[in-house]
Parts: structure tokens; sequence; C-alpha cells
């Protein structure tokens, strides 16, 4: 075993971790958002909105990620849509921004899927009680939903969040493939300038870890306040 090459390349796993931590939460925030309009979409009473939720999430979860990256990546392309370039950020991520946003895009309407089961099964954990409750009251269903139901399913869905959130970075390598310069990205690099296939990767595979242990202990801390609390 020799590391004598972080001497000299540590800063490289420093940018990755730092693009590919950018990419999670970017990801994970418009997955959240999709996720909740498409679980509000899977429980309509419209059939027609809940097969289209149905179908977008049975097709996202029985496709791969590489596929639905390439499909992201050239797709765009293919049909003229062309993602703009902020050179501020493309300065701080040391890549083209709109290739990063790419990789964003496509985690973030993968993660969609997994969340949008996640909000649907909160939802429907919720007591019809407290719908019945709130719509003798005056609430429209819209408002039932807003105010009543999603606050309390998503307290209940908090832990089931965060661990798509571990989910994502560890999935984010696979952005690399399209030279985005994440962690993985890096670690190749570095196998590349130093003809040491596997130390490297090593150190990468650690830093992952540095990466989600730490919020997976977060979020067992987390799950067992909200526990003592109930």
């Amino acid at each position: 075993m020799n590391f004598s090459f972080l001497q000299k390349y540590w800063s490289y796993y420093l940018i990755g971790a730092k693009n590919t931590v950018l990419l999670a939460i970017l990801a994970v925030i418009f997955g959240v958002f999709l996720g909740m309009i498409l679980a509000v979409l899977r429980i309509s009473k419209n059939r027609g909105l809940r097969f289209f939720g149905t179908a977008y999430v049975e097709f996202i979860r029985g496709t791969p990620l590489l596929v639905q990256l390439f499909i992201i990546y050239y797709g765009l392309q293919a049909i003229g849509i062309r993602i703009p370039d902020v050179p501020f950020m493309s300065k701080l991520l040391g890549i083209n921004f709109a290739d990063f946003m790419a990789g964003v895009i496509t985690m973030g309407i993968n993660s969609a899927a997994y969340v949008c089961e996640i909000f649907r099964s909160g939802i429907q954990s919720i007591d019809k009680g407290q719908s019945e409750a709130a719509r003798s009251l005056g609430l429209s269903y819209p408002k039932t939903l807003v105010y009543i139901i999603i606050p309390q399913a998503v307290r209940n869905v908090l832990p089931a969040l965060g661990n798509e959130f571990v989910v994502v970075i560890k999935e984010s390598s696979i952005v690399s493939i399209i030279g985005i310069a994440d962690l993985m990205y890096k670690a190749n690099t570095v196998r590349g300038n130093t003809f040491q296939p596997f130390e490297p990767l090593l150190v990468a595979a650690l830093v992952y870890f540095m990466l989600t242990f730490p919020l997976s202990k977060l979020l067992a801390h987390v799950e067992r306040r909200m526990r003592s609390h109930d």
C-alpha cells in the first residue's frame, strides 16, 4: 500500500467531495419538491392524474440510473434544450455548469420517484379522521392537504427523507461518467495520474464513508428524538 500520492492530490478529493455534496443537496431539494407533487397525484381521485403519477414512478424505478443519465444528458441536446452556462458556478465547480445541472436533474428525477412513495406512505399513514374533521370545518381538499395532512406526513417521513439523501450521495458517483468533477471522477483522475489503480479508490471510499456516516448518525439521533417526543 502506497498513499504518498495524497501529499500532491489531497485537494482533488476535497474538490470532489464538495461537488458531490452540492450535487446531492440540489438533487434532493429538486427530488423532494417533485416527489411531493407526484405523491399528491398518486393519491388523487382523478384517474388521469393518478395514472400519470403511477406511470412516472414505475418507469423511473424500473430503468437504470445510468440510462436515465444518458437520456437527460444527450436527450436535452438532441431536442435543442440547452442549459445556460453560469461562469461563476463553472469556476467554482471546476466543470461546465450545464453538465453539472444535467447530473442534478437526472439525480433529482430519479430521487423523486422514491421520495414520492415515501410521501405517499406518510400521507396515507395519517388517520382519516383528521381529513374528515378538517372537511367538517369547511376546509377544501387542497387546503386539508396543505395545512393538515402534509405537515404531519413530513414529520413522519423525515428519517426516510434523510436516508434518501445518504443514498443520493452514494449514487451520485455515476455522474462521473459524463465528466462531472465529483469525488469518483477526481479519484479516477488520480488513478490515471499516479498509475495506481487501487489506493485512490480506497481513499475515495473512505471520503464517501466520512460524508455518509455522520449524516446517518444524525438521522438516527433525530429519529430517536421524534420517537421520544411521541
